[in-house]
């Protein structure tokens, strides 16, 4: 088995590892001239931004091609996944790929202008993240299938998803704009936890304009010298079973 990843501060990187098999960084695979997928199972895992997945796991499911007996969609989100899984489904479809079984993980949301992260970390204990991943890791593991429902009215509710609130917190300012202060050391850090390659550190730190809205420079600045206007907090995250040398090794 084969699992495909995205992560920015751990979780869907922890959701591969209790799944298991081979794990395979989407940004180091994007890398490739040519991404060539082939086990019995294969499986992605990726958080949900909105309801859409990460601009660059949509790219990997264009590039890519996965040809397997078993493909899996799992999404990891904070507060709704909303239509997530109708846009692997269609996502997923369009590749050519049939989708055997789909599922999301309600965890640690780290959209800082959207959550306060004292009160998400304060509460991760309420949302049973183990017993979520123990049943999907079972369902898997027997090869079980479902469907997404994709009826006309959730390609409905897709559409105004994207049109709407996905393409205004995505693409916003307030989504997109960072401060660095004077903890700043220009470790650089920041730039290797990027997936997208938008950071370059000299004597400053620079943002370009390809950001995944991942939040990866945020929460993984070992100075907490990055910020936003639009914050809740200035409290950070990273999972508890993922460490920044993973986050690295993954993104760089």
């Amino acid at each position: 088995m084969k699992i495909c990843y995205f992560t920015a501060t751990g979780n869907s990187l922890y959701v591969a590892r209790r799944i298991g098999g081979e794990l395979l960084s989407i940004p180091q695979l994007m890398k490739k001239d040519e991404i060539v997928i082939e086990d019995d199972a294969v499986g992605i895992v990726c958080p949900v931004y909105c309801g859409e997945m990460p601009k660059m796991v949509r790219e990997f499911m264009k590039k890519a091609k996965i040809r397997t007996d078993y493909f899996f969609f799992i999404n990891t989100y904070g507060m709704q996944d909303t239509v997530a899984k109708q846009n692997a489904a269609s996502v997923s479809q369009k590749a050519g790929l049939k989708l055997d079984y789909c599922e999301s993980v309600v965890m640690v949301d780290n959209f800082l202008p959207g959550f306060e992260m004292k009160d998400q970390i304060d509460h991760v204990g309420e949302k049973k993240i183990e017993e979520q991943i123990d049943q999907i890791c079972n369902a898997i593991n027997k090869r079980e299938t479902n469907q997404v429902d994709l009826s006309f009215k959730k390609k409905a509710e897709m559409a105004v998803v994207h049109n709407t609130m996905a393409k205004m917190i995505l693409t916003g300012k307030s989504a997109l704009s960072y401060i660095v202060n004077d903890d700043c050391i220009r470790c650089g850090i920041c730039a290797k936890v990027c997936p997208a390659n938008n950071i370059t550190v000299s004597d400053h730190v620079e943002f370009s304009d390809h950001c995944e809205v991942c939040y990866a420079c945020l929460h993984n600045c070992p100075k907490n010298a990055i910020h936003m206007k639009s914050e809740k907090s200035a409290v950070r995250f990273r999972n508890d079973n993922v460490s920044l040398e993973d986050i690295i090794a993954a993104n760089e």
